[in-house]
């Protein structure tokens, strides 16, 4: 089964920048979609971004795109959050869906979750 957790949440303040990390344990997910999600007090939760591994495809929301950049490696994938908005506060959650690719997916295609990390912009 597989693991995934989330790491590098925490307080900052608007404007500054956050690199979450998702570790994979054992598993190498080459054949995985990488999701991160995020979940606002009261809202649903929202896809971010989406990595591929076979061609380094990445999608990202419009409410992060230009700030936020997805990467990954053999058993890590990362969000480098840049320009944070108190918006931006929230639970993020990285997800595995099996099948390399991200275009169409969203929160039911992804069935493989982390616990999530607390991220929170404020002044």
């Amino acid at each position: 089964q597989l693991q995934l957790v989330e790491s590098g949440g925490g307080l900052v303040q608007p404007g500054g920048s956050l690199k979450l990390s998702c570790a994979f344990g054992k598993f190498s997910l080459d054949y995985y979609a990488i999701g991160w999600f995020r979940q606002a007090p009261g809202k649903e939760r929202e896809g971010l971004s989406c990595i591929s591994r076979s061609d380094g495809y990445r999608e990202y929301a419009d409410s992060v795109k230009g700030r936020f950049t997805v990467s990954r490696d053999k058993n890590m994938a990362y969000l480098q959050m840049n320009s944070l908005k108190p918006e931006d506060t929230g639970v993020y959650y990285c997800a595995a869906a099996p099948g390399n690719y991200c275009q169409g997916r969203n929160v039911p295609d992804f069935p493989s979750w982390g616990p999530g990390t607390q991220v929170t912009v404020s002044s």
